[in-house]
């Protein structure tokens, strides 16, 4: 490739990549204005963040057979308007299926777009200087979320949430026109057959594999549809790895995991991810539906953290060609350990700065290992594999997220019913101490509002209940957290086994 191409083509895909991920990010604050819009529960609305990234992960693999079968300029365009397509399709959609199915056309395109763009990038950039190449992608996909949830924050409490899907319309179009004027078609074209065989089976075992998950929060893990579900999605992928091993052309090469560094970065992606999207969902919840804070001040909340990761991406990519994966992802893994279960002592007293320094701590030790892993995996593979890898890998990150927040949210959901049924039965009649502070509650609130004794019993009960619905919702969050700080604990004993391959792949095909 022209090396005058080069700076207006990473130009195009950034400004690309910073619109779909500056987007997921503005959702994520508008959630709790859209529970209350679209009239649903936190068990459905995350389907929006979960069946993005389920549509994203199911296209990923497909991609791999579109980058090698459509000219990059083409296909890039062509996920790009995708993406703008699904983003006016939410902001007119009047209900939340319609929404959904706007969320799903979004991921279609991102889910071109992001192996795309990987992939160009290391066809551009020699091994040696990918760590500073990842970097400076890095900070496209931080200064989204610095921007993102301030942003949100600002339009959902003075406009509408639909606004935030509204603006990407024009964006979009523009980026289109970018792309037909400055994308070099850079991969080259083989036009291999697409495995539709696998392509079926890895829609339907992902797809009923976290409906399964996503649905045990409200309707219990021993539940038929739950159970039914969740033994179909498993049965499914096995059959979509047998395939891959066997299919002549498979969807995805899964022999990438003969590679030892990439098997082991593959393993500590999946975990980071599980851990923080579904911990990027409960945030919002606590700070605007518990603690009361309007999502400005949600978005102002993440605002440091995301700033901080904007600027360690590059410093973490030029530490990554200097030293190796290792260090970075023990140290990264380590603090974000020690601040993920933190935020499982969260209270209704916790303080706002309290928050804030939490969170830009967790955002500065995942800074070290967010690209500088995935990096270190794909370098390892020679080149023949490396869009291969970028498929299997980002698929494995995708699905990872989208597991991730169905668990913590139906975690958060089921243990949120427990600790409230607890509560009920600590105010029973049997109970005669708890009787009696009730009793001399509902007195005080009685006499306090003026009100007749019935009626003021009514009064006082109803606040005991908010009260407990409240406490129970943050004992949830809390349990949520620690399973994410046991999933960050196991990335970190595997970070362990990350090492720099002696030498390089040669860039033979």
């Amino acid at each position: 490739m022209n090396k005058r191409n080069v700076g207006p083509t990473v130009a195009v895909l950034i400004c690309g990549m910073f619109l779909a991920i500056l987007n997921q990010t503005m959702v994520n604050v508008a959630i709790p204005h859209m529970m209350a819009d679209l009239n649903v529960s936190t068990t459905t609305i995350q389907w929006l963040s979960t069946g993005f990234m389920l549509a994203n992960a199911i296209m990923i693999p497909i991609s791999t057979f579109l980058m090698a079968t459509v000219s990059t300029r083409l296909l890039f365009a062509f996920a790009m308007a995708l993406f703008t397509a699904g983003s006016l399709l939410c902001g007119i959609g009047p209900s939340f299926a319609v929404v959904l199915a706007g969320r799903i056309v979004q991921a279609i395109g991102a889910g071109i777009m992001m192996p795309l763009v990987t992939n160009i990038f290391l066809r551009i950039f020699p091994p040696e200087e990918m760590g500073r190449a990842m970097g400076t992608m890095g900070i496209a996909m931080v200064f989204a979320p610095a921007v993102g949830p301030t942003f949100a924050g600002y339009m959902v409490e003075h406009f509408s949430w639909r606004v935030l899907f509204y603006i990407m319309v024009p964006l979009g179009a523009v980026e289109v026109a970018l792309t037909f004027k400055y994308l070099s078609n850079v991969l080259k074209l083989s036009y291999p057959k697409l495995d539709m065989a696998g392509a079926i089976l890895s829609t339907i075992g992902l797809g009923s594999l976290l409906y399964g998950l996503s649905e045990a929060g409200s309707r219990g893990w021993s539940d038929t549809v739950v159970a039914a579900s969740i033994v179909v999605g498993v049965v499914f992928l096995l059959f979509f790895v047998y395939r891959q091993f066997t299919a002549r052309v498979p969807l995805l090469n899964l022999k990438v995991f003969g590679n030892v560094t990439f098997t082991m970065s593959t393993i500590v992606s999946v975990v980071v991810n599980m851990a923080m999207f579904g911990a990027m969902l409960l945030l919002p919840i606590y700070i605007q539906n518990i603690r009361g804070y309007t999502p400005v001040q949600s978005g102002l909340l993440l605002l440091p953290g995301a700033v901080l990761m904007g600027i360690m991406s590059p410093i973490a990519g030029n530490l990554f060609d200097k030293v190796g994966v290792r260090p970075l992802a023990i140290v990264g893994l380590a603090i974000t350990a020690v601040t993920t279960y933190q935020f499982t002592k969260l209270t209704d007293q916790s303080t706002y700065a309290h928050l804030m320094l939490l969170y830009a701590l967790r955002s500065f030790g995942m800074s070290f290992i967010m690209m500088t892993i995935m990096t270190e995996g794909l370098n390892a593979l020679p080149l023949a594999l490396k869009s291969h890898g970028t498929a299997v890998s980002n698929t494995m990150r995708q699905v990872a997220s989208s597991f991730g927040t169905a668990l913590l949210v139906t975690i958060m959901s089921t243990r949120s019913n427990a600790h409230f049924a607890s509560y009920a039965n600590n105010l029973t009649l049997g109970n005669t101490i708890a009787a009696d502070n009730v009793g001399r509650f509902a007195e005080t609130v009685s006499a306090a509002a003026g009100l007749p004794a019935d009626v003021g019993s009514a009064y006082a009960l109803s606040l005991l209940a908010g009260l407990a619905t409240k406490a129970a919702t943050i004992g949830g969050i809390n349990d949520a957290f620690l399973v994410a700080t046991y999933i960050t604990i196991i990335g970190l004993v595997f970070s362990f086994f990350l090492n720099r391959p002696k030498s390089r792949p040669a860039p033979t095909e």
